[in-house]
């Protein structure tokens, strides 16, 4: 018997199903749930055990991860009759790994604590490859003692791993994370139609200026993305956009100015405007190639 502890997962999209696997090739017992039947036939033939309801996930886990697309989600599993809170055994630990609101994760871990369950908000960087590769960036917020027991199970998902303070630091850290990721994408597109329209050859130029000090994780993991045209999703538009909103928000709240990042959230609504919103980020390219009179 595993002496590892019992893991509920709830959301198994585009991270979280490799997320789920991750750790069941890690030796955890992984209980998900989903709304996508396709999903958990995936968690199935990997070795996980599928739930009917989230009720009945998280029965009797030692920790819950919860892995959705924004606020809204989060609230609609954790709260309620039905919800996480209500059917987590006291002591539990839940780990919320979704990208949502500063204020949401505060609020989740007061409302947790009324119920006996300990909460960390734990939101990742490093797209679908990331969580493929069990090589994400895992910034955290909550109380030292739960980071230090939850953070095995991080060293199965990811890399780097870092508590940044109380509850919702991992989240203020990870909407300044999508911030510099949008304006690197940004400038990364607009370098690529200024060289392909100056002639240059785009492969060769991409090589040597990530070798450079123009160079980032960003360009390697979207490089290809930008030669090939090839958009399929790693990390929505659709879920740019919401992250763009939580840091401009939140940045007003605090009295910071965000000027370039201002004009970057205008962009991916615009591209998520014209259909564009179900592409990978690296789709922002699209956008600047309309603006320079290109047929898209």
């Amino acid at each position: 018997m595993s002496t590892l502890p019992k893991v509920a997962w709830i959301g198994l999209g585009i991270m979280g199903s490799p997320m789920a696997e991750n750790l069941i090739k890690a030796g955890y017992s992984v209980t998900g749930f989903t709304l996508e039947r396709e999903k958990l036939d995936r968690l199935a033939a990997n070795g996980g055990t599928v739930a009917p309801s989230i009720a009945e996930a998280v029965e009797g886990a030692d920790v819950i991860v919860t892995m959705v697309p924004a606020s809204p989600q989060v609230e609609a599993i954790a709260y309620g009759e039905d919800g996480i809170l209500e059917n987590a055994r006291k002591g539990a630990l839940l780990i919320d790994m979704s990208s949502i609101t500063p204020q949401t994760s505060i609020d989740l871990a007061e409302a947790a604590r009324e119920k006996g369950v300990r909460v960390l908000d734990a939101p990742v960087s490093g797209g679908e490859a990331g969580a493929v590769e069990a090589v994400l960036s895992i910034m955290v917020g909550g109380e030292q003692a739960d980071f230090d027991q939850a953070r095995p199970l991080f060293e199965a998902l990811g890399r780097t791993i870092v508590l940044c303070g109380p509850h919702g630091a991992g989240q203020t850290v990870k909407a300044a994370n999508q911030l510099i990721v949008a304006v690197n994408i940004q400038a990364c597109a607009e370098a690529v139609v200024f060289l392909e329209k100056s002639g240059v050859d785009l492969g060769a130029a991409l090589d040597v200026l990530n070798g450079g000090l123009a160079g980032s994780t960003v360009l390697t993991r979207k490089k290809d993305n930008f030669i090939n045209r090839d958009f399929a999703p790693g990390f929505r538009i659709d879920l740019h956009h919401k992250d763009m909103g939580i840091v401009t928000d939140a940045a007003r709240n605090v009295g910071a100015a965000l000027p370039v990042g201002a004009v970057v959230a205008q962009l991916v609504a615009s591209l998520r405007a014209q259909g564009d919103g179900g592409l990978d980020h690296s789709a922002l390219l699209r956008a600047v190639e309309r603006l320079s009179g290109r047929q898209v």
